[in-house]
């Protein structure tokens, strides 16, 4: 059905301004009696952090900002996980709009939303709302752009979510809040990792123990990475996402607003994300999963992250040209990869190519 309705909608939403656009089509995938998609191979089955996944697919942070969608996106979408967020302890209104623009020519997506949320209590009802219910859905934590605490903000975003939340991001890489990208230098990281896994564990024996990500950005050194991964993996938090939006413009951009200020996203972001994707697998020596994302456009792409060092992928901008029937392709063409590789898992296949993606010799 999807597959059918989205070349309908596609032209009728590039007409519309994108935030208007994403907003129905949350507002669709909250009302309308969408079909659920087909059943997962079980060769897709992932085990990561603790947590089975049906698939490795997920929906990024940044589509179902307010928890609204969460079952829609398990459901109908076919994704293995989806991620809420990211939410700030006290509803904000984030940056002026226009803050989202299309990149057409170029499969490319410009944000400068700024955390806008409805806040930890707002989602919460929502999320509470499907108790009992299946399936993965992350809680994407951020600060308020105002607090004098941001650390205690990331806090109270465990405390507050403990209950309902399969596992957590620390969202330190957002390029559109000011500071924010300074909490991933190695001695403030270092704290905000210990107070946040100190208030995981506080909350460990009411609600069970919930995985800590964190979230990078692939604008990094990798001397950045080095220390980065060092206190990650000094503190035992349980993943990375790698990565989020990039404020860097490659010269191969045609799209008339590539220069709108913002974080980018999209298939301009493929080879950065995934050779830092490759170089934080490298460093981290299989101390915890990572999570891919940033410019997958197809199971080509998928494939490359997983080889990079994916053990999970989240999409989101490509969706927006692509539409939801992406999110089944690419689960149909990783089990044809993995019948021509003759193995019935993805774990072989994770982080082969590291090598050559992190000396920056993408892999075609």
């Amino acid at each position: 059905m999807m597959r059918l309705l989205w070349p309908l909608a596609r032209p009728v939403l590039f007409r519309l301004d994108p935030e208007y656009a994403h907003g129905l089509t949350i507002k669709a995938l909250r009302h309308l009696p969408l079909p659920a998609a087909a059943a997962d191979d079980a060769r897709l089955r992932v085990r990561a952090f603790g947590l089975d996944f049906p698939n490795p697919v997920g929906m990024a942070a940044g589509f179902d900002k307010g928890g609204d969608v969460a079952d829609a996106v398990l459901r109908v979408a076919g994704c293995g996980f989806t991620e809420a967020g990211t939410v700030t302890p006290k509803p904000q209104p984030g940056n002026p709009q226009p803050r989202l623009f299309r990149l057409t020519e170029d499969e490319g997506v410009i944000n400068r939303f700024g955390f806008n949320s409805e806040g930890h209590a707002a989602m919460h009802r929502r999320l509470a709302a499907r108790t009992g219910r299946k399936g993965i859905v992350g809680v994407n934590i951020g600060a308020n752009k105002e607090a004098s605490d941001r650390t205690q903000d990331y806090v109270a975003g465990i405390e507050a979510f403990a209950d309902v939340a399969s596992y957590f991001t620390v969202n330190v890489s957002s390029p559109n809040t000011p500071g924010l990208r300074d909490l991933q230098q190695a001695s403030v990281l270092d704290e905000l990792l210990a107070r946040v896994l100190d208030g995981r564990d506080r909350m460990t024996a009411k609600h069970g123990r919930k995985p800590i990500l964190l979230k990078i950005a692939p604008d990094l050194t990798e001397g950045d990475l080095d220390d980065i991964v060092r206190v990650a993996r000094a503190r035992g938090i349980d993943g990375m996402i790698v990565g989020n939006t990039t404020i860097t413009r490659p010269p191969s951009l045609k799209s008339a607003q590539a220069n709108e200020p913002g974080g980018l996203s999209g298939r301009p972001l493929f080879e950065l994300s995934t050779r830092v994707l490759a170089q934080v697998f490298l460093r981290a020596e299989n101390a915890f999963p990572i999570v891919g994302s940033g410019g997958i456009s197809s199971v080509a792409t998928a494939f490359a992250k997983i080889e990079a060092g994916a053990t999970l992928l989240q999409l989101y901008s490509l969706l927006v040209y692509a539409g939801l029937p992406l999110i089944d392709d690419i689960k149909r063409g990783l089990v044809d990869r993995l019948v021509a590789e003759r193995v019935d898992t993805l774990t072989p296949i994770v982080g082969r190519k590291a090598q050559d993606w992190a000396r920056g010799e993408p892999q075609n």
